[in-house]
């Protein structure tokens, strides 16, 4: 069983966004705005609590610049990022084709750009996963996952199966836009061939891994919150809980400069800096944020 250490992040921020259509008409997705940041600003800080500092951002050629723009090379979060190109949609495992030279042999977590997550103990599992640096999936309870690949359990109660969008009922657990792989991934990538509706599927990816023995899994419970934020219900539910929540604990939700600052990879007064002519009501947080004595 090979083990990797995780130090390389994938944010897949490609596809159209026509089920938002018109929103995303002249803009990608992912930088449309949760709340008060914008979307890309959640899958990153999840890379950001896994310790993950070296991160590629694929998108497609009319989007790539918007990213570029809002993060540069990544400097001001004392992070590494760089861009890929995905021309069409081919489906989630291409990324790991495209991601090739950037993986390198190093283990990798992709995060979907319109995931978000969010719950107690959450950052605790994300360095369980990273110290522990066996291949992983993130499951979460629903009701009804028919919408996702489900997970389906052998008679042990272990991971034997992801079905897409099963017909009847397997399990209550569906895989989220959450993987975290070794660097065979490229390999197993290049191995899978198109469904049929032409795309790599990343069920039959993390099927590969299950006939390997070689998949842990992450149940997220009932009071965990995902969003697949593809449709305007799941937009808007994800943005009215981040307002909810910040305003009721005051916590920031997402919010990449604070968790740099808590991994110590930007100081107070480079941010300070950083952010002195801004003056968003996001941006006097943060200023409140360095005046304090948490970090």
């Amino acid at each position: 069983m090979q083990k990797n250490n995780f130090t390389k992040g994938i944010i897949l921020a490609g596809g159209n966004g026509t089920r938002l259509f018109p929103l995303t008409h002249s803009i990608s997705k992912q930088i449309l705005p949760i709340y008060d940041k914008p979307m890309i600003y959640y899958p990153l800080s999840v890379l950001m609590l896994s310790k993950i500092r070296d991160v590629l951002i694929i998108s497609s050629l009319s989007h790539i610049d918007f990213f570029k723009k809002l993060f540069g090379k990544g400097e001001y979060l004392g992070m590494n990022i760089s861009y890929k190109i995905q021309d069409s949609p081919r489906g989630i495992p291409e990324a790991f084709i495209i991601g090739e030279k950037f993986i390198n042999e190093d283990g990798v977590c992709l995060i979907l750009g319109d995931n978000i997550f969010y719950g107690e103990g959450f950052t605790k599992k994300l360095e369980e996963v990273v110290q522990d640096k066996n291949p992983t999936v993130f499951t979460k309870y629903f009701e009804d996952p028919s919408s996702y690949g489900v997970a389906k359990y052998n008679k042990d109660g272990n991971l034997s199966k992801i079905i897409e969008k099963p017909r009847s009922f397997i399990s209550n657990y569906a895989v989220t836009g959450l993987y975290f792989y070794d660097s065979n991934v490229v390999k197993l990538s290049k191995q899978l061939k198109p469904s049929n509706r032409g795309e790599l599927e990343i069920t039959d990816l993390n099927n590969f891994y299950i006939k390997k023995q070689n998949l842990n899994e992450v149940k997220l419970g009932r009071a965990f919150h995902w969003y697949d934020t593809g449709t305007i219900d799941s937009y808007n539910s994800a943005s009215e809980f981040i307002k909810n929540q910040q305003k009721q604990t005051g916590n920031f939700i997402g919010c990449v400069e604070e968790i740099a600052l808590k991994n110590k990879w930007i100081t107070k007064k480079k941010l300070a800096k950083n952010i002195k002519s801004f003056k968003s009501e996001y941006y006097k947080n943060l200023n409140k944020l360095i005046q304090s004595t948490k970090f």
